[in-house]
């Protein structure tokens, strides 16, 4: 083989190499060199898909034009959700090019896709160098429309009109061409036009960083004024007079309604950009007409938004440093207690700058409030003496009061890692299809009889499970207690013998029936305290159920469990006060609910996700 023969192999085993293994990491495209032959491989760059596309659907769409050599559908690093484009490549140059023909702007699961030629380098795509923006466009003008009619100027690499999140556009897009002399032609011919009734503005496309530093520029030279809180009576020759008084104006512009009335602001242009500082310094705050005027610099809608974005996440953000460690929530008031009992019985504990006792439409107590102090201390102190006091034969739940959304993420991570461990505990046991919590008895554990059966399962349970090669009297090597995996059973409140969610049980059922002149929180407090987690967690279950809130049975048991994390005291408090559970439980709802969708939504990426040798 002679030297150019070799010289030519390595030329296409690099450009080969190229293709095939260049990390995936762009949306933009330019078209392939035009010495490149027919045989050199392709690669195409297809966006606007279906979020659920598949590598396998998209290759019977491309593999109709010619052989195709791979394809990938990008998908985010850590979700796996699709990012709505892919790469295609074919083997040979002619196929993309009939592909990009043929299959451009086509639809492909209801979605018309956008194709054109993979460009992978990044200092290609960025320098704006042939790239036209236009704005000012009809709705109904599609990719396709604005393609056809820029595709008279040029060869077209890319071409897109901006859209909102529900696919409708806003009315801006860009053509970006292979040559700047293209761009040009298309600036001049068509700035000005006519496109569906509307003209539209034709120009080059200016990056961001240069927009940025335009806009900053025009904001230190501005000249137009915005004026607003104008007498409705003030009439436009009136207005003029008043600012001609400071500059030259260029423009002025009273905003009217369709009836001619006046809408109390208006936009002053100034010829100098000092007229117009002084006009801002000298009228804002000042009286006219019976009207205290609001003058200052005009600002575009983005920036106003984004100032008023800031102004809320500032206030917001003093606020909770203002309120941090000082702010008390209490809860399970008696509905007798109003605003000034309860700032009665918390004053002894320091300066208390606000208090209020939550009420309904009614009026009617709601059954909790809020106690704030002067310093952290003083509500340690509050927290430390008044949590679980009797007042009114209730007693108190006081603690630092919670933001909702901090509330729900709190539950969400316990719901998720009861999850964890509810899967790791599954696969210790080696594969089971349901959860069974670990128990451990100790040597003189004797399993129950059921059925006639001593250690038999329990009604309507599978088998117990003993490890393996522990003898029946459940003890292991030198008389230690062996686990022993069963799915319990609990007697509920009445004495009835139900089964006890799963997810939580960790004990067999020794509950003893109460007495009828105990009260709920006696009963509690007189079990064994291995107990009352259990008693709590039946009765719990008892209300979801009751509350008809919940339909899925595995699901009231694991909302069950997210509220027994909270202490004893909390929850018989809960229990006694309709209206807390039923807060609790709605914000626990909330956030199984939360915790379900994202992990259904795991599995379903994961099945979608390409597998690689």
């Amino acid at each position: 083989m002679s030297s150019a023969e070799i010289n030519q192999l390595s030329d296409n085993v690099e450009k080969l190499s190229v293709t095939e293994s260049t990390p995936v990491t762009t949306t933009e495209e330019s078209p392939a060199p035009e010495s490149q032959n027919s045989e050199v491989p392709s690669s195409l760059y297809v966006g606007e898909l279906d979020p659920t596309i598949t590598e396998s659907e998209l290759y019977e769409v491309f593999s109709a034009i010619g052989p195709v050599s791979s394809i990938r559908v990008c998908r985010d690093a850590v979700s796996k959700q699709s990012l709505g484009y892919a790469y295609v490549n074919y083997q040979n140059r002619a196929d993309g090019e009939k592909a990009l023909e043929e299959l451009n702007y086509t639809e492909i699961k209801g979605k018309p896709c956008r194709i054109m030629w993979s460009q992978r380098d990044p200092a290609a795509r960025k320098n704006g160098s042939g790239n036209v923006f236009i704005k000012n466009l009809h709705k109904d003008i599609d990719n396709k429309t604005l393609h056809d009619t820029f595709s008279a100027f040029g060869n077209i690499l890319s071409c897109k009109i901006a859209t909102d999140a529900n696919g409708v556009s806003k009315g801006f897009g860009f053509v970006h061409y292979d040559n700047p002399d293209s761009a040009n032609d298309a600036i001049e011919s068509v700035n000005g036009m006519l496109l569906n009734d509307l003209e539209v503005y034709v120009g080059p496309h200016i990056s961001k960083k240069d927009r940025e530093s335009k806009w900053q520029e025009l904001i230190e030279n501005y000249t137009n004024v915005y004026v607003k809180n104008i007498s409705l009576e003030t009439k436009e020759e009136d207005l003029r007079k008043l600012f001609e008084a400071y500059g030259n104006i260029t423009s002025m512009y009273l905003a009217t309604d369709e009836a001619g009335n006046s809408k109390g602001f208006a936009f002053i242009n100034f010829e100098k950009h000092e007229d117009a500082v002084k006009a801002v310094e000298e009228l804002n705050d000042k009286e006219f007409e019976g009207k205290t005027l609001y003058v200052g610099r005009a600002q575009k809608k983005r920036e106003r938004v984004e100032q008023l974005k800031q102004q809320y996440e500032q206030a917001k953000q003093e606020k909770m440093s203002k309120y941090q460690g000082v702010n008390l929530f209490v809860k399970n008031l008696d509905d007798s207690i109003d605003d000034e009992r309860l700032k009665e019985e918390f004053s002894p504990y320091g300066t208390i700058t606000s208090v209020i006792v939550m009420k309904d439409e009614t009026g009617k107590s709601k059954g909790f409030g809020f106690v704030c102090f002067s310093t952290p201390e003083e509500a340690t102190k509050a927290i430390n003496e008044m949590h679980q006091r009797i007042v009114e034969s209730k007693p108190l739940y006081v603690a630092l009061a919670q933001r909702k959304d901090i509330r729900r993420n709190q539950l969400s991570q316990q719901m998720q890692a009861r999850n964890q461990m509810r899967m790791q505990q599954a696969a210790v046991q080696g594969g089971m299809g349901q959860f069974v919590a670990p128990m451990f008895y100790g040597q003189n554990f004797i399993p129950p009889m059921v059925n006639g059966v001593r250690g038999g399962p329990f009604p309507g349970q599978p088998p117990m499970m003993m490890q393996q090669g522990a003898p029946q009297n459940f003890r292991g090597p030198n008389g230690q207690p062996v686990p022993v995996y069963v799915q319990p059973v609990y007697g509920d409140y009445q004495g009835r013998m139900q089964q006890q969610p799963r997810h939580y049980a960790n004990r067999p059922n020794q509950m003893q029936q109460p007495r009828k002149e105990q009260s709920f929180a006696q009963f509690i407090a007189s079990l064994p305290v291995e107990q009352q987690k259990n008693a709590l967690g039946n009765k719990i279950y008892e209300k979801i159920t009751e509350s008809q809130k919940v339909q899925d049975q595995e699901a009231i048991g694991k909302i069950t469990g997210m509220l027994l994390s909270m202490d004893n005291q909390q929850i018989i408090s809960s229990l006694e006060n309709e209206e807390i559970f039923n807060h609790q439980l709605d914000e626990a709802i909330k956030a199984y609910q939360d915790f379900k969708n994202n992990s259904e939504t795991a599995p379903a990426e994961a099945a979608q996700a390409p597998v690689e040798n």
